[in-house]
């Protein structure tokens, strides 16, 4: 027996726009979740992509360094990394896909992520000499200065992914309460009043029909 319910014909309309507003919520929220997924696995495409790109550049990179510092003094190789500092400006901004704040990085015109030309500053020109230092880390240098874009590049994907895939757990768990918890109580509960109303409707349809025998007796 549901004693909380008052079986009343206001409680009967109030619950109806409850479970209507719940419906309409649930659409929305299952809308966004599908918008969500499609957005997550574009995300996911364009991640694993830089991912492989990275871990196929890097440790060629890397390797160039390694083979610099041993055909070379490790001071010239501080030294001219120290002196080939290349300074990258960007700030961390937010877009809203499906109303959720997705980072990037916003880089300025002339410095931009991702084009050939636009990635060197002012610093763009190595700035210690060649003849101090062995081919291995000047090529290093240039290489990792051109590649480094594609890094940031790649932790921006990482970091877009990641927000994205929580968001989709958080709206999947909404939209589940509300399609096997909170629609189906509602339901429940508008049956409950319905069959409650029916009741007391035959029970006062019984109780005139009683009287008017009694009257007409009388």
């Amino acid at each position: 027996m549901k004693l909380h319910i008052k079986a009343t014909r206001m409680e009967l309309l109030q619950l109806r726009k409850r479970l209507a507003i719940a419906t309409r919520g649930h659409k929305l929220l299952n809308d966004k979740l599908e918008g969500l997924m499609r957005e997550f696995l574009s995300m996911l495409k364009e991640y694993k992509g830089r991912r492989i790109l990275v871990d196929r550049e890097l440790p060629g990179i890397v390797k160039l360094f390694i083979l610099a510092y041993v055909t070379s003094s490790k001071n010239r190789v501080i030294m001219a990394l120290e002196q080939s500092k290349t300074a990258y400006k960007f700030t961390l901004k937010q877009r809203r896909i499906l109303n959720v704040p997705i980072p990037y990085f916003s880089v300025p015109k002339d410095q931009s992520i991702g084009q050939k030309d636009s990635i060197h500053n002012v610093n763009n020109i190595i700035a210690y000499s060649f003849l101090d230092t062995n081919s291995e880390l000047d090529n290093a240098i240039i290489r990792l200065r051109d590649f480094f874009p594609n890094i940031i590049k790649l932790a921006e994907f990482e970091q877009s992914v990641r927000v994205v895939a929580k968001e989709i757990g958080k709206t999947r768990k909404r939209v589940n309460a509300l399609e096997f918890s909170v629609i189906p109580k509602m339901k429940e509960d508008l049956k409950f009043i319905r069959n409650k109303l029916d009741e007391i409707e035959r029970s006062n349809i019984s109780r005139i029909m009683k009287i008017k025998d009694i009257l007409g007796k009388g």
